[in-house]
């Protein structure tokens, strides 16, 4: 089950109402603890994985999983954003498949699009990109066998657990023809009291600045780089989110966090 990006506002109703009949939840790190409150009923147990830090492996998250449902009880496998995009839902489905156990896939808001929605950037816009490809950015040799086949400047990259490799997938963009000025953004903790957004270019992402903004807080941030991150200052949308105002956002204003402009 996805618990999207962070909002409990932003769970289905069908998540709702698998939480509040839970028995046990097994969530992950990225899942905002106030989601867990629709689980009062049901043991929780983290089985978080952040930057090589796993409280438990895949295959006894996937044990554990099934030794739970075997003895009758209601299980949910909650993950942050969509269980099948980048959270290993594929493989715990086939795992659960094998083991004979019934399941159901409950899907979430993804942070691909939520988090550039939030702060002002649409993935796709009519006349600056019709496609957007979203990719994982821990494997550097993963990304660039992605990207290798794009047109540079054409479609929307949006890379997720990419924030502390930004300046190197950076650098493999320019190397492939990216100009250095294409508009970039990196969203911070998206959709929960903590958002941040900071709003540069792609040439900027090497910068010291930079460096400082992502090391300020462990907070999952969304890269992305494309023309549409320019729509963020027109519709005027801040960190804290929509405005009535005609303005660029704040984090655009702020030279500490907003680059080269």
């Amino acid at each position: 089950m996805g618990a999207g990006p962070g909002d409990p506002e932003l769970l289905t109703r069908k998540a709702v109402a698998r939480l509040r009949a839970a028995d046990l939840v097994l969530y992950d790190a990225l899942v905002d603890v106030r989601v867990l409150d629709f689980a009062r009923r049901a043991q929780r147990f983290f089985v978080g994985k952040r930057a090589g830090r796993h409280a438990i492996s895949q295959t006894g998250i996937e044990a554990l999983m099934i030794r739970a449902a075997r003895k009758g009880r209601r299980v949910v496998r909650l993950k942050g954003g969509d269980p099948f995009v980048f959270g290993r839902g594929g493989e715990e489905a086939l795992a659960l498949r094998a083991a004979g156990v019934p399941f159901d896939v409950v899907p979430g808001v993804t942070s691909a699009v939520a988090a550039p929605a939030l702060a002002g950037i649409p993935v796709t816009h009519r006349g600056l990109a019709s496609a957007f490809l979203v990719v994982s950015g821990h494997d550097e040799a993963a990304f660039a066998s992605a990207i290798g086949q794009l047109q540079p400047n054409r479609v929307t990259v949006v890379v997720l657990m990419g924030v502390g490799r930004a300046a190197s997938l950076a650098a493999l963009l320019v190397e492939r023809g990216w100009a250095r000025g294409t508009p970039a953004a990196m969203v911070f903790a998206a959709s929960t009291p903590r958002q941040q957004a900071w709003y540069g270019r792609l040439g900027d992402l090497s910068s010291d600045t930079l460096a400082a903004v992502v090391a300020g807080g462990d907070d999952p941030g969304t890269l992305i780089i494309g023309d549409v991150v320019t729509i963020a200052a027109r519709i005027g949308v801040s960190d804290a989110g929509a405005s009535d105002t005609e303005e660029a956002p704040a984090a655009m204003r702020n030279e500490e966090r907003y680059v080269g402009r």
